[in-house]
């Protein structure tokens, strides 16, 4: 038996509409299409071989009071080509966002429901 890799990391959100916003207009992930009707609103987005499922769903986690710094929280870290492009975007979509105190060339932000994620320039 071996664990082999992540399929899907599941998020709360309020409304779907506005998360497909932060994960496809901001950060550029695809919608797929092959949600099955869960019985609640939602979505999946692609990330490389992997998927983000947004459950619309409540949240029985305090939103308020969590760390500025993402990285102090529990978070999803994903891989990207460009940091600088990452932040630009970040910046013009009025999302806040910290860079790594580690001096590795990653941030991190949180989407509109105040999940953290850290975002990585791998060399």
């Amino acid at each position: 038996m071996a664990v082999l890799s992540i399929h899907h990391v599941s998020l709360l959100v309020k409304n779907t509409e506005k998360a497909l916003d932060f994960y496809i207009r901001i950060l550029g992930l695809e919608l797929d299409g092959s949600r099955p009707e869960l019985g609640y609103p939602g979505a999946w987005v692609n990330i490389g071989g992997q998927q983000i499922h947004l459950l619309e769903l409540p949240n029985p986690d305090p939103v308020e009071g969590r760390p500025a710094h993402g990285g102090r929280d529990r978070h999803m870290a994903v891989v990207v080509d460009d940091i600088a492009a990452i932040e630009m975007r970040l910046e013009q979509s009025n999302i806040m966002y910290t860079r790594s105190r580690s001096g590795r060339k990653a941030v991190f932000c949180r989407d509109y429901d105040g999940n953290a994620l850290e975002l990585i320039e791998m060399q």
